[in-house]
């Protein structure tokens, strides 16, 4: 019983940070338009390369709501880039706080869902 409420709740995080990566590519399409890229192939690569990412987030809610393994490893390794990204940005002087904990937060929230969400599909297969 609990797996699919894991699984949902899974699915919502990632839902989240594909509707975020959705708008981010926006904002940048938005700054594209008003003349704010220095360079234009690199942003426009930079907008696809996040809407692929935001398709791929949507592609693993899809799969972790129907209880596909695949769906909850690509889920996991996103989480993984989203941690890795938010310790990273806090190299950065002056630390940018918002971005570590609007990044990290979710990352680790969806990382600790996915797994529990795997440990009991997993119990409740081998139970049933």
């Amino acid at each position: 019983m609990r797996a699919p409420r894991l699984a949902l709740a899974a699915a919502a995080v990632l839902a989240a940070e594909g509707a975020a990566l959705v708008v981010f590519a926006l904002i940048e399409l938005f700054g594209l338009g008003a003349g704010d890229a220095a360079s234009l192939p690199t942003a426009l690569a930079l907008i696809v390369l996040t809407l692929i990412g935001a398709a791929a987030l949507v592609a693993f809610t899809i799969g972790v709501r129907s209880g596909r393994s695949w769906a909850r490893s690509g889920g996991v390794v996103f989480q993984v880039l989203a941690v890795a990204l938010a310790l990273a940005a806090l190299t950065v002087q002056p630390v940018q706080w918002l971005f570590v904990v609007a990044v990290g937060l979710p990352g680790v929230l969806g990382f600790a869902l996915l797994i529990a969400s795997a440990r009991a599909e997993g119990g409740a297969a081998r139970e049933g």
